[in-house]
């Protein structure tokens, strides 16, 4: 096929850093998104999202003529959709995957098709999303054949392909990474795969749509099974007064174990999420995965707890004070070290919930911000970490950034810690 231009619907964390790579193998490229802020920065050469290496990227194909942005889908041999998928709550059930977004892009899209098209759903699903778009594209456009309906002889060829990239390494790992791509049917894989092969130099691996979409659900599930392990293993330490980080890298010297680190809970818009997509098709099947959910997501409050403890800790040898005349600092805000993405964010979760119940002053420490974003965070001020450590009397370090790793042991002895991710305590 000839993929003269391409599109791709939303310019989020993996959208953008798509369209961008793509644009530097001088394909023309038509990036669609709702945010008109984020349309106008990238068609000035800008990004509004933090990722090493995108801003060059970005900046040499609107210069170059290769990629542009705007508000409304536009004619393209391909397109790419990559926008969200949250939760919902139905029936009692708050993890239920919503495909607003999904749909919103399917129906935005179909006007502009015709004969011969690709449309790839990049965003991460529960299985039969795939089949859903098609069945929308269908309803939206009777004029044109579909897979579902005329399986390897239709007009509109679709596919899935999750991706799988961490966020701080996108830009790198697109290009690297292998991609498995799940056609509706073979010529659909087919042209999903030409796609890929433009930008992708991992091996691209086609299976069917239902199988490409469980296995990022399966990829991350997995990883979350495993986080979760270590996450109650620190629980227990914590109990039976242990080093959790000593007993790991000692258990970790057998030649086949690999315990992960602990955290205060899980984030992002990966691991937290996917797992549900797989509880929610299958309530009664997947126990061990619903538990290391359950696991994870009950980790921030522990946490807080231990926020509470290290407050009243304070207290006793300061009988002269209160509650109120506590500082607190929050290390941390990002799902992970060295990014400014918030999203399903477990340090955000938990410094919410500081600023909420807690009466003193609430420091809130994030080097990848440049001001809060809007929301429950309003009663704690955003500071840099050499004010909050002046201030602070608990800090609670949640996230270990890069320059929170420099900071010494010695440089707090003053302060009570809850250190959740061992930079400090370990």
């Amino acid at each position: 096929m000839n993929f003269d231009t391409i599109s791709v619907i939303g310019l989020g964390y993996i959208g953008l850093p798509t369209a961008a790579v793509i644009a530097s193998r001088r394909k023309q490229v038509i990036g669609v998104d709702i945010n008109q802020h984020a349309v106008d920065t990238i068609n000035r050469g800008d990004i509004h999202i933090v990722e090493p290496e995108l801003d060059i990227v970005v900046h040499a194909a609107v210069k170059e003529g290769y990629l542009r942005a705007t508000t409304t889908p536009e004619p393209a041999d391909a397109f790419l959709i990559a926008v969200p998928t949250p939760f919902k709550a139905e029936n009692g059930n708050d993890h239920v995957p919503d495909l607003t977004y999904i749909k919103a892009a399917s129906q935005a899209v179909a006007p502009v098709l015709k004969q011969g098209d690709l449309v790839i759903l990049e965003s991460t699903s529960p299985v039969g999303a795939t089949e859903q778009v098609a069945a929308w594209l269908a309803d939206a456009r009777p004029d044109l054949t579909f897979p579902q309906t005329h399986g390897e002889g239709s007009d509109i060829r679709i596919a899935h392909c999750p991706e799988r990239v961490l966020p701080g390494h996108v830009v790198r790992e697109l290009v690297e990474n292998d991609r498995v791509i799940g056609g509706m049917t073979a010529k659909c894989s087919a042209a999903a795969t030409e796609l890929y092969q433009i930008f992708v130099e991992g091996e691209c691996i086609t299976t069917t749509a239902r199988t490409a979409e469980m296995a990022k659900l399966t990829e991350n599930s997995f990883r979350d099974v495993n986080i979760a392990f270590a996450n109650e293993l620190s629980i227990i330490c914590d109990k039976i007064d242990i080093s959790v980080w000593e007993l790991i890298r000692l258990a970790n010297r057998h030649p086949r174990v690999n315990i992960l680190q602990p955290g205060p809970g899980v984030g992002g818009h990966c691991i937290a999420v996917d797992p549900w997509f797989i509880v929610s098709e299958t309530p009664d099947e997947a126990r061990l995965i619903r538990t290391a959910r359950e696991v994870n997501d009950s980790k921030p409050q522990w946490v807080i707890d231990k926020v509470n403890e290290a407050v009243g800790k304070f207290l006793s040898v300061n009988p002269d004070k209160t509650a109120k005349d506590v500082t607190i600092a929050c290390f941390g805000l990002a799902f992970k070290p060295d990014i400014d993405d918030l999203r399903e964010s477990p340090a955000l979760q938990i410094a919410e919930q500081v600023i909420r119940e807690h009466p003193g002053e609430v420091l809130l420490v994030e080097p990848n911000i440049l001001e809060l974003p809007p929301g429950n965070l309003e009663g704690g001020s955003l500071v840099n970490q050499d004010e909050a450590v002046a201030k602070a009397d608990v800090i609670a370090l949640l996230v270990d950034h890069k320059p929170f790793k420099a900071t010494g042991r010695d440089d707090l002895s003053d302060h009570l810690l809850v250190d959740s991710r061992g930079i400090w305590t370990a």
